[in-house]
C-alpha cells in the first residue's frame, strides 16, 4: 500500500507546496545522516560563512558596513542576533571569530567547520541522486526567480 501523502502530492497544484516539499526532503536527508547535530538554520549559517569569506563577497560586506551609519538600530539589533547564532557555531567549534578593523567582525571556518560543510556538500549530492529530477528544468526555474531575491536584499541594503 502507498504512503497516504502519495495521492495528495501527485494531485497537487501548488508550486510552493511542491517546491517545500522538496526542500524539507534535502534538508532531512542532510540533517539524519550528518555526523554532527546541526539545526536548519545552522547549516544555512555555516554555508554563509564560506560564501562570506569569498574574496568579492567580503569587500562587498565592508562597502555596505562602510555606508551603515553609527546611530542604525537596524544595524545593530541584527548585528547582535547573528553574532549569537555564530557564536554557536564557534561552540561547536564550526566557526572562529574574529575582531577586523573594517568590519564589526569577520567569522571564518577552522578545519572542523570545514570538514563539516564537505559533508555537508556530498550529502547533498547524495540527495540529488535519491531524487532524480531534471536539474535543466530547476535550473530554469532558478533563473527566472532569482532576482526577486536579489532585490529584496539590495532593498534592505543587504541588512537582513
Amino acid at each position: 500500500m502507498a504512503h497516504p501523502h502519495v495521492d495528495a502530492i501527485s494531485s497537487m497544484e501548488d508550486a510552493s507546496k511542491l517546491i517545500d516539499i522538496i526542500s524539507e526532503s534535502k534538508i532531512s536527508h542532510v540533517r539524519s545522516n550528518l555526523s554532527i547535530h546541526l539545526h536548519e538554520s545552522q547549516i544555512k549559517l555555516l554555508k554563509n560563512v564560506d560564501k562570506h569569506s569569498k574574496k568579492h563577497h567580503r569587500k562587498a560586506r565592508v562597502r555596505q558596513y562602510a555606508k551603515i551609519s553609527d546611530d542604525d538600530a537596524h544595524f545593530k539589533l541584527h548585528s547582535k542576533l547573528y553574532l549569537k547564532r555564530y557564536e554557536k557555531l564557534a561552540r561547536k567549534n564550526l566557526v572562529e571569530i574574529l575582531e577586523v578593523d573594517d568590519l564589526p567582525y569577520d567569522v571564518v571556518l577552522t578545519d572542523y567547520g570545514s570538514e563539516i560543510l564537505s559533508e555537508i556538500r556530498l550529502l547533498e549530492k547524495d540527495w540529488v541522486e535519491i531524487a532524480d529530477f531534471d536539474v535543466e528544468e530547476l535550473r530554469k526555474v532558478a533563473l527566472n526567480t532569482f532576482e526577486i531575491s536579489y532585490k529584496f536584499k539590495k532593498s534592505q541594503k543587504y541588512q537582513f
